[in-house]
Formats: structure tokens, sequence, C-alpha cells
């Protein structure tokens, strides 16, 4: 079995399900030739796309690569939620995440570097 579990946590299963109704009243809209079907069943998908960030924020949704076999299962909540997973756009998008430590460059005024 892989060491990699991606996708298969509540975040992940709850977005999906609430994209494939917003897909299908999109697929009704297209069908009957209603546009304002077919902004509803968008409105659905972009709510999934919330209601899936809101989750993984939550500790619901997991950090994409290895994890623990502890982990593994999709009612377990992530305990590094809260200070966010590195690499994770998500967590990046709200503020949180490992951030590589920034470096202060001196700036050298013109004239210094001119007489030099």
């Amino acid at each position: 079995m892989s060491l990699y579990d991606e996708g298969h946590t509540i975040a992940g299963w709850t977005g999906v399900g609430i994209a494939a109704v917003g897909s299908g009243v999109v697929g009704v809209g297209v069908c009957t030739a209603s546009l304002p079907v077919v902004c509803a069943g968008l409105a659905v998908v972009a709510v999934s796309v919330l209601v899936t960030w809101a989750l993984h924020l939550s500790g619901w949704g997991k950090p994409p690569g290895v994890r623990p076999r502890d982990q593994w299962g999709m009612r377990v909540r992530d305990p590094l939620a809260r200070a966010g997973h590195p690499g994770c756009v998500g967590c990046r998008l709200a503020g949180r995440g490992r951030r590589a430590p920034t470096v202060a460059v001196a700036a050298v005024p013109a004239r210094e570097v001119a007489d030099a």
C-alpha cells in the first residue's frame, strides 16, 4: 500500500459531493437552455470550493504528501491544521503556513557605489 493518502478526507469528499450536485444543475441548465439555472449551478460549485477550504482549515482536510499511518483514517482530524501546511495554497491564502525566513538586505546609496 502506498504511503500517500490523497483526498481521503471529510473535506475532500464533502467538496466533491457538493461540486457534483452543482455540475448536475449546470447540466440541467444547459439542456433546458436556462441561463439562470446554469448560473445557479456555477454558484453551487463555487460554494463547494469555499466549504472544502473551510473544512480543510478546520482540520478535516489533510496536507499533501506522506502522513503517519495513524492519520490515514478519514475521520481523523489533522493536528497541524492551525499552524498551516508547508506548500499548501489554501493555508497560504488563509495567512497560515510555514514560510521561509526572509533576509533583510541593506540598501547602499548610489553615491557610495559610484565612489568605489
